[in-house]
């Protein structure tokens, strides 16, 4: 960032984060100013307090307006300051920082992106409509206010739709007529008339015009970033920011669940009984289907090989298991030949030397398994009857199991699981789950402190 104003020169001039109505900004240009690097980390890790809040919000199945007055208390705890001017510069500073944080691979963008929409969406409702009025303008939003004509020949229709969501039978006086494809969160819910391809969208539903036009925004200003960070900045401050962007990207999951370092080392004999106690839902299907049918495709050795590396299985350790499954499918001699070479590769030992992590909830929910798959998500990929009967054999029954299929039926995957470690634990979580790791870290504290207890 060049050296070119202060602060609060930045935020009288109105240059810094593209344009904005009232205190909340578009984040369209860097801003060019001086930036210590106390201030660009710790402006960041604020930023990122309010995106893990939302982000355990959204995990534990709070309702619009809950996440409202939550998105409201985690700004005020952890972005204002007593200067308008202040929060301003802070606000735009740490989403810069973290755009350049997360930009680096897709599931980290992906994660960025979902959180900043939500935060901006929020926002956006709890300013004022004359600075809505102001945004949609900054957005330059092709989209004119319903003739009077127009309005009256639909009035009634609205009307309806205003009855269905349960809002007022009075209809609201300004609409607009935009493409279905536009609002497609409203389209969805049900909750806008649709006629001839469009959508008729209320003036208090203009949040979702303007949110689907910050999300495009911001997700091809993530994809550009990533090419100047790859392409020269990497190196260029590799002394200097890439150690505190590398830092700061692990802080995506919290505890660094996804790094085997600092793991308990795990042997052969111990992985059956820690999968009784330990594993999530996830690893106790792949593991069960591993010993059934002597095989997993490359989906299912991914997730489950890179969750074993990062509960703390050795190298050598994870070639004997692979093998000893496998080759009774396939013979030693071709499991040496066909999948040993993946195994090292995952571990660093390979090609690149990449050293890969475990996959996180999020990557896991979004897979797609085919026929004969095995990874993926039960919350999302199990039928009911099926999803039932794997957490009956985790002595999962009556009301908690009921539950944690209401979640799943309201697509709240990971506070279905996080809600099946309470049940099968007997504590609660408030943290909720968003890493195989981190349910398998957690539950080993516990079960540990159990023995303590008792001895």
């Amino acid at each position: 960032m060049e050296i070119v104003r202060s602060h609060r020169q930045l935020a009288a001039a109105g240059g810094g984060g593209g344009g904005w109505a009232g205190g909340l900004p578009t984040y369209r240009v860097a801003p060019q100013l001086e930036v210590r690097l106390e201030e660009f980390e710790l402006f960041a890790i604020d930023r990122l307090r309010v995106l893990k809040g939302i982000a355990d919000g959204l995990s534990r199945g709070k309702r619009p307006e809950e996440m409202e007055k939550l998105v409201k208390e985690l700004w005020k705890a952890h972005m204002r300051h007593q200067d308008p001017a202040e929060t301003l510069n802070k606000d735009i500073i740490s989403h810069f920082v973290l755009r350049l944080v997360y930009c680096r691979t897709e599931e980290l963008r992906k994660w960025f992106l979902s959180m900043e929409t939500t935060l901006f969406r929020y926002r956006f409702r709890l300013e004022s409509p004359e600075s809505q009025r102001m945004l949609m303008s900054e957005f330059q939003l092709p989209y004119k206010a319903l003739p009077h004509s127009e309005f009256e020949a639909v009035k009634e229709k609205l009307s309806q739709v205003s009855r269905t969501i349960g809002q007022s039978a009075t209809v609201e006086s300004v609409f607009f007529k935009v493409p279905f494809e536009e609002v497609p969160d409203l389209v969805a819910s049900r909750r806008v008339f649709l006629s001839k391809g469009y959508a008729y969208v209320a003036m208090s539903q203009v949040v979702s015009l303007v949110v689907t036009q910050f999300r495009c925004n911001i997700s091809k200003a993530l994809v550009l970033t990533n090419r100047k960070w790859t392409a020269t900045m990497k190196e260029q401050e590799k002394d200097r920011l890439t150690p505190i962007v590398e830092a700061l990207s692990n802080a995506y999951f919290g505890p660094d669940y996804s790094q085997p370092k600092d793991a308990v080392e795990i042997s052969l004999k111990d992985i059956d009984q820690l999968a009784k106690t330990s594993f999530p839902l996830c690893m106790r299907h792949m593991l069960e289907k591993l010993r059934e049918n002597h095989h997993l495709k490359h989906g299912g050795r991914m997730q489950f090989g890179l969750f074993l590396k990062g509960a703390g299985l050795k190298l050598e350790d994870a070639l004997a298991f692979w093998r000893a499954e496998f080759s009774q499918k396939v013979g030693s001699e071709r499991f040496d030949k066909e999948y040993a070479y993946s195994i090292r590769h995952n571990y660093g030992k390979e090609g690149k030397r990449t050293d890969y992590t475990p996959y996180s909830c999020q990557k896991i929910i979004s897979a797609t398994p085919g026929v004969g798959d095995h990874h993926g998500c039960p919350y999302r990929h199990f039928g009911e009857e099926n999803l039932r009967a794997a957490l009956n054999k985790m002595g999962i029954s009556g009301h908690p199991l009921d539950d944690i299929m209401d979640k799943v039926k309201n697509r709240h995957y990971q506070l279905a699981c996080t809600m099946t470690f309470e049940a099968a634990h007997g504590v609660s979580c408030d943290t909720g789950i968003n890493h195989p790791n981190q349910y398998f870290s957690e539950s080993q504290k516990v079960l540990k402190a159990k023995v303590s207890h008792h001895s």
